[in-house]
This record gives structure tokens, sequence and C-alpha cells, in this order.
């Protein structure tokens, strides 16, 4: 169907390699031109070796998964005729032993609240629909073993 790219770029710059003390961080590259700097988790690998300011792929990760939920529910919402005018996510990863006993990214829990329209709201029922529809048709999730749990509050 499609294919994605990105080049990661990672270089000594003169540091004790084999003596483990040396920056993680790294360019993360991607097709029209975007940088993100990137490292490892200060919580995996401690600072000065990894760069608490850059984004690590554990985030990364979390990130993906709620913006590809937000980019399907605000298609699924659309088809159906609601107006979403915004739509803000907390969305928290949990990395914990998996069944096989590894580290892993066991949990990521969304917590989109979305505003609609004035008087194009839908019910709290309706809106659960159109979070399960968004879930069910995220090609990142459907990607993953990670259970992904959904709390969704509506604002006033």
């Amino acid at each position: 169907m499609s294919n994605y790219t990105a080049t990661i770029s990672w270089s000594r710059n003169g540091q004790d390699f084999a003596g483990n003390r040396y920056s993680r961080a790294h360019l993360w590259s991607f097709d029209g031109g975007v940088l993100v700097r990137a490292s490892s988790s200060p919580a995996v690998v401690p600072e000065p070796m990894s760069a608490s300011d850059a984004v690590d792929p554990e985030e990364a990760f979390v990130a993906s998964l709620s913006s590809c939920h937000m980019l399907w529910f605000l298609s699924v919402a659309a088809s159906k005729g609601y107006c979403v005018d915004s739509y803000d996510d907390t969305a928290e990863g949990v990395m914990s032993r998996n069944e096989e006993g590894r580290i892993a990214m066991t949990k990521v829990t969304l917590r989109p609240r979305v505003q609609f329209a004035k008087g194009k709201a839908p019910s709290a029922t309706d809106q659960q629909a159109l979070h399960e529809e968004a879930h069910a048709k995220c090609f990142i999730a459907a990607s993953v073993k990670t259970a992904v749990a959904i709390q969704a509050s509506m604002r006033p």
C-alpha cells in the first residue's frame, strides 16, 4: 500500500564508546525536511548520556498512538456530521514486564478531551462510539501488542 521512511543519524564525536560514555542524542529526519532531536530516555540512560530536551522513542511511541487515534477520530466525526472545534490528549505510556518477562511498553492510556461546535456535539454514548471506531481504524494501534485504553472526556 504505502511506504514510510525516517532517517536516523548519530555520530560518536570522539566520545568513549567502549566505556559506554557517549551521547545517545541523535536526529530523526522525515520527508519534507522535518528534523527532530531525539535521544534515549533519561529514565533509561542517565544524563548527560541522554538529552532530556529531546524526544525519546518511548515518548514517540505514545505520541504516535495518540496522533493516529486523533486523526481517525476527526475523520470519523466529520463523516458522521459532527464538527470538532478542538482535541487535546494527555497520553501516557507505562513500561513494565510483559508476558514474556521483557521490559516493554505494556499499556498506553489516551485521555482525549474533545470540544465540539455548539449544537453539534454527539451524546456521550455516540462520542464513545466515535472513539471505538477511531481505535478500530488506527493503523498504529493495529500494529502493536500494547494495550491501549481510551479515557475520553467531553468539554463543556
